[in-house]
């Protein structure tokens, strides 16, 4: 009989007697009168089973996504995931959710192609792996490659039959992308002046390191509610904004008369996720740095059987955190530690010394003698494929040979001597960059957008560099550079929250008939690092077409109102308040003319 059946229809009955085994395993049929009761779920899947299982018994209904996840595991399915794309066929919802375990998106209707995103702990890449990835991306994908605010690489336009080959190939230049997208543990950031950076405490690199091989070679951490970050902090001049990670480690100088030993320990903060205003707050648990993997594995793990599986907008370990407390929380964590973590009161940790919120722009000097960092300003993180391949030549003659890969969508060269950096910024320049931190462009940060995601609601990348042009062109008095992000929807990848100025995409009303255009909501003041602090809403629905003059209205506001060129656009924010911000803002004449 299989004979007389096409292979459309034999996926159909395949996929028809999955989804009734799916249904039996979470309570959608009975299996008959006589069924016998379930066997105790063993192997790596076994904990994430049970903790959908006690969702059922406790009356909830699993989102599909879970519901995929046990009618096949994305690993177990990965030859027929391949074998289907090798035939050029776009993936169905739940096989583009587990194509995301690979690295790979389906990102159509945007773009009718697949987006890799890389893993890359740390951000730091060798030379020939930066230019690898160019030529990856002229032979798979659409010839550019982007810095994302993961301090990673993502590359764009992938055909299906292209997937695997892509894959194949960052095997072959020593990087991966497992895990990368999902349900999982996303790319793994740290210090990017790691081991360079004169003021830092510890070298992050190889916590980072230790922390990806560790989960990506654990089943048992795939799968989890919701996506999941992890960020490691070493105390030098270059933030990383671990207060907007689940779980943030950060490294700190315990003093003497605390109840443990003086030294370098690892505080822990937990709980952060911008897009739903929320930052990562002290647990007052510290740690030796190498047990950061053990603790990490721990509260994924309370996560695991405590994570909504039944609504995705609170499936994130915040949520938990929320209904719970930290201390009911970090009980559980200590439970599956079989031991008490240590606690210290804050007065016996030195303070953080200052950061450089633009360290990641222009030339540092590194704590070895005669070398130097220099970052590169990358508006909205895009380079053409010829570029990365300019670039990574420039760090091999230049420099260590390696690039550092920032959360603010740009990379550094490290390792250059005083006597290459002219050279440095002559070729960056010939290349139309610049290492230079001013005006408005060093902190553009702006998500993928309307172009290439389909959740976003505006064209982010686009409407930067428009901002960017007008505020140049308008605001030539500028003499501070300021924060501006561009994100497309509420899962916030541009993290606009923390923005000096955020903008969030929206479609904005325009007729009575209810025609819409692009456009945003405005936030302001927010902040990260000495002055974290989520951003303030001051206008809703602005036409796209506006956000230029907008942008331009807050700025100039922002320089007469100043109180001397030390006082931050976040403070100047704090100290006016948002509600006389934007009635001052509303009286710059370029905003009232256009009104």
């Amino acid at each position: 009989m299989a004979e007389e059946f096409n292979a459309e229809q034999r996926r159909y009955l395949e996929g028809f007697a999955a989804g009734i085994g799916a249904a039996r395993m979470t309570g959608g049929l009975a299996s008959g009168p006589a069924a016998a009761p379930a066997a105790e779920p063993t192997g790596p899947d076994a904990i994430h089973i049970k903790a959908q299982d006690a969702t059922v018994k406790a009356g909830g209904k699993l989102v599909d996504q879970e519901k995929w996840k046990r009618a096949e595991s994305p690993f177990d399915g990965h030859n027929r995931l391949k074998a289907e794309a090798a035939q050029g066929k776009a993936p169905k919802p739940e096989d583009n959710f587990r194509w995301r375990y690979h690295g790979m998106f389906w990102v159509a209707p945007n773009q009718v192609s697949y987006m890799c995103r890389l893993r890359i702990p740390n951000g730091v890449l060798h030379h020939w792996q930066f230019a690898g990835v160019a030529d990856l991306a002229d032979a798979h994908g659409g010839g550019y490659v982007h810095v994302t605010t993961r301090a990673n690489l993502q590359v764009r336009e992938i055909t299906p039959e292209h997937a695997q080959p892509f894959l194949d190939g960052l095997a072959d230049i020593g990087l991966g992308a497992q895990g990368a997208g999902a349900d999982n543990i996303r790319n793994v950031t740290g210090s990017p002046t790691a081991g360079i950076d004169g003021q830092e405490i510890l070298d992050t690199r190889p916590l980072a390191k230790s922390w990806n091989n560790w989960i990506i070679n654990d089943r048992s951490l795939y799968g989890l509610p919701r996506k999941f970050n992890v960020a490691f902090d070493g105390g030098g001049v270059m933030p990383v904004l671990e207060e907007t990670n689940d779980v943030g480690f950060q490294a700190v100088e315990v003093l003497e008369g605390a109840s443990v030993a003086p030294g370098v320990w690892m505080r822990l903060v937990l709980g952060g996720i911008s897009g739903h205003r929320d930052l990562a707050r002290d647990t007052g648990v510290v740690l030796k740095p190498e047990e950061c993997n053990q603790v990490a594995d721990a509260i994924i793990r309370v996560f695991i059987e405590n994570g909504d599986r039944t609504n995705r907008n609170k499936a994130r370990m915040k949520y938990v955190l929320d209904a719970w407390g930290f201390d009911k929380y970090l009980a559980a964590v200590e439970e599956k530690l079989g031991r008490k973590l240590e606690r210290v009161d804050p007065a016996h940790i030195a303070p953080r010394k200052a950061t450089n919120r633009y360290s990641h722009v222009g030339v540092h000097p590194q704590k070895q003698e005669g070398l130097n960092w220099v970052g590169v300003v990358l508006p909205v993180g895009k380079m053409l494929s010829d570029e990365v391949r300019a670039l990574a030549k420039i760090a091999q003659e230049c420099g260590d040979g390696q690039i550092r890969l920032t959360v603010w969508q740009n990379f550094i060269f490290s390792g250059v001597p005083d006597a290459k950096v002219a050279e440095v910024e002559e070729r960056v320049v010939a290349l139309g960059l610049s290492i230079k931190a001013e005006g408005i462009r060093a902190g553009l940060v702006a998500c993928t957008g309307a172009r290439g995601c389909k959740f976003a609601a505006s064209d982010t990348k686009g409407h930067a560099m428009l901002i960017a042009e007008h505020v140049e062109r308008t605001v030539t008095e500028l003499d501070v550079p300021v924060n501006v992000h561009l994100t497309g929807c509420h899962h916030s990848c541009a993290q606009h929250y923390i923005g000096d100025i955020g903008l969030i995409g929206a479609k904005v009303v325009v007729s009575e008939e209810g025609d819409t255009v692009e456009g945003y909501d405005i936030v302001v003041g927010g902040g990260f690092a000495e002055t974290p602090k989520i951003g303030t809403e001051i206008w809703k629905a602005v036409k796209a077409e506006d956000a230029p003059l907008r942008v331009e209205a807050l700025l100039r506001t922002y320089l007469a109102g100043r109180q001397g060129k030390d006082e931050t656009f976040q403070a100047f924010t704090a100290r006016t308040g948002p509600e006389a911000l934007r009635a001052a803002a509303e009286t710059v004449p370029a905003l009232r003319e256009a009104a």
